[in-house]
């Protein structure tokens, strides 16, 4: 298990388009999906991945708590089923219907997306205002499988209410933490490694 950190975008970036499949309903999501939302939550996460494991109830938590409030939220894997068949599609459809994602969860099977974000693991959080300007990338919060520390998702659950109610978010952020992206061999993006 390869731990990475985020590379930490800088904030105030415009959210990068996406045109991505979602493996439980079949239907294309794209950035302008979420035109409506009044901010957007984009997770890189995977089936796997023992960091994603461990939050993964949270964030299924965080669709509920955060989607009446008008948060767009969509959910990517970017991990090659080449080398990590377990986070092929019909596997990640059978986990958002096992945590009740109420988000699209998509497959980005080219890698494309997860480049033009800079995810570099699972998992791995932006948050966009209503502008879709970046104002948050960091970690979900201080728990690690292993630290013991609980899972509360009090970071970027502060993020998101300081965009929801379109205040400033601070600029000191922790980077997320976890298993790198599995890339497909050859595809390998510049910042990774």
């Amino acid at each position: 298990m390869a731990m990475v950190e985020s590379t930490m975008l800088p904030l105030g970036t415009q959210a990068p388009d996406f045109s991505l499949p979602d493996v439980v309903s079949g239907e294309t999501v794209t950035l302008d999906s979420f035109s409506d939302a009044r901010a957007l939550l984009v997770m890189f996460i995977c089936q796997h991945c023992p960091f994603v494991k461990h939050v993964q109830a949270e964030l299924a938590r965080i669709g509920h708590d955060y989607r009446p409030k008008g948060l767009g939220i969509v959910a990517i894997s970017s991990n090659s089923v080449k080398t990590h068949p377990q986070d092929a599609p019909e596997h990640l459809k059978a986990m958002a219907e096992q945590l009740e994602f109420n988000f699209p969860f998509c497959y980005d099977e080219s890698q494309a997306v997860a480049k033009g974000y800079t995810a570099a693991c699972t998992p791995d959080f932006f948050v966009f205002d209503s502008d879709r300007r970046l104002a948050y990338r960091g970690q979900l919060d201080d728990s690690r499988p292993s630290n013991g520390v609980p899972v509360t998702g009090h970071d970027l659950r502060a993020a998101l209410d300081k965009v929801l109610a379109k205040e400033p978010v601070p600029e000191a952020q922790k980077p997320s933490v976890g298993c790198n992206i599995k890339w497909t061999p050859g595809n390998e993006p510049p910042y990774f490694g």
